[in-house]
């Protein structure tokens, strides 16, 4: 579903009848969403009416999924198995809810590039999500009932399930969710109603920043705003704090670790380009990637995580979660740094991993697309840095023999194949893929095409 009340409410009727809530990201191509189905094994879709027809295209190749449940949109020429979402709202169950799903079981799984190209499914439970709340949302930023709250984060990520819908109902808090963002829209809501949080990514602050930095944001009661989701400059940060004299508290998540590791705090010491300090009750190392040795303060290293909110483990992929949890530590694969305060910097990845405006991008899925293009012999996908969206991913290709290759032919391909966010930016023709001797492409060479 789009971002509406019915996914929240979903989220919240789903764990209260011990099942597992898992949210699919509906940019997603047909093929992206009947893997997820078929491998987490749903027995009941909820969805809205703009994917409905999507739904009965796939499931005769489901036989798992039991109901497809509607929202906002006439089911009446629909088949047995769909049921319309406020018929079942507006009746009064047969029996009551359990809710007795253990705090620590599965709870909700949300899908996240894989290293494979296919999206693995992190299991998170209700106690690590209100772990985070507790430490982190509560006590660091502030939360209260007395707030009320502008989200336009995209519900299907850890970053809004966590901050946009478990926060904000734990501590009795209003807010308004958009069903997706649009700078004046944004403004309008700031300004016409009482806002006192916003949530977002690096990309909406400097849009906001953009198109405001004269006028002001126009309200008097926003006391700070929250930034996830992808790592922000410190000139974006100082400036936007410059020009609208709010705070702007930048934190570091990942999905595995039910969102939130680090968070600048609203009181006290910030460092503009740094994401905060560990939550309280958390630990962090940052470890040299070859021996797995401490490094020294301000020297990168591979940050790793442990604590209550890391995940359970990777769906059905027992040898996956063993690669990256280790005696309780998960390995991020990010690279960072830290000062002599605890300050942590995120400095880039060992990962392949691209962060476009939040929407994460592993290469691998893109190439394996543009590989089946009749056009193409071999291609390879690199992160080039984006003023506004941070990254975006640009694709190197060879053409296969001597055909011409339009890089607009490529482009609609990949719209058809992939889902919007993923879609390249741009086209590279070039004779061949720099690679290793075991033929590991070596993009920082393909990276350091793109800077000069």
């Amino acid at each position: 579903m789009e971002n509406s009340v019915e996914t929240i409410e979903s989220y919240f009727a789903i764990i209260r009848t011990s099942g597992v809530a898992v949210s699919i990201n509906p940019q997603v191509t047909d093929d992206e969403v009947s893997y997820m189905l078929s491998d987490s094994g749903a027995r009941v879709v909820l969805t809205d009416v703009e994917h409905a027809d999507l739904l009965a295209r796939l499931s005769p190749d489901l036989p798992e999924l039991e109901h497809v449940i509607v929202a906002r949109g006439d089911t009446s020429a629909s088949d047995a198995s769909t049921t319309a979402y406020e018929a079942l709202a507006n009746t009064d169950p047969p029996l009551s809810a359990p809710d007795d799903l253990p705090l620590n079981e599965p709870a909700f799984m949300l899908y996240t590039s894989g290293t494979t190209g296919r999206p693995k499914g992190v299991l998170l439970s209700q106690q690590s999500n209100l772990w985070v709340v507790a430490a982190c949302w509560a006590p660091i930023v502030g939360y209260s009932s007395e707030d009320y709250i502008l989200s336009p984060l995209p519900l299907f990520h850890s970053y809004a399930l966590n901050a946009a819908v478990l926060a904000t109902v734990a501590v009795g808090a209003t807010e308004y969710v958009m069903p997706r963002f649009s700078t004046a829209e944004a403004l309008r809501l700031l300004r016409e109603e009482s806002i006192t949080l916003l949530l977002g990514v690096p990309t909406i602050f400097h849009y906001l920043l953009q198109e405001a930095s004269d006028e002001g944001l126009g309200t008097d009661e926003l006391r700070a705003c929250v930034s996830a989701g992808a790592i922000m400059t410190a000139d974006l940060n100082q400036a936007f704090e410059d020009a609208f004299e709010v705070s702007l508290l930048d934190g570091y998540g990942i999905t595995e670790t039910s969102t939130m590791v680090t968070q600048n705090w609203l009181t006290g010491t910030r460092i503009m380009g740094y994401c905060g300090l560990p939550l309280p009750g958390s630990s962090v190392r940052l470890v040299d990637p070859e021996t797995e040795a401490d490094v020294s303060t301000g020297d990168e290293g591979e940050l790793w995580v442990r604590g209550p909110h890391v995940m359970l483990g990777y769906h059905n992929l027992p040898k996956e979660t063993d690669n990256v949890l280790h005696h309780g530590w998960y390995r991020t694969g990010d690279l960072a740094c830290s000062n002599e305060h605890g300050y942590l910097k995120i400095t880039g990845r060992i990962k392949e991993l691209i962060i476009r405006g939040g929407e994460n991008i592993t290469p691998v899925e893109v190439e394996e697309v543009v590989t089946q293009h009749p056009a193409v012999a071999d291609c390879a996908v690199v992160g080039a840095p984006h003023e506004e969206l941070g990254e975006v991913p640009v694709v190197f290709v060879v053409p296969e023999n001597e055909t011409e290759l339009e890089p607009d032919d490529i482009l609609d391909y990949c719209s058809k194949h992939l889902a919007r966010y993923k879609v390249p930016a741009e086209i590279m023709v070039t004779d061949a893929i720099p690679r290793t001797g075991s033929g590991k492409t070596m993009r920082f060479k393909l990276r350091e095409q793109l800077l000069h």
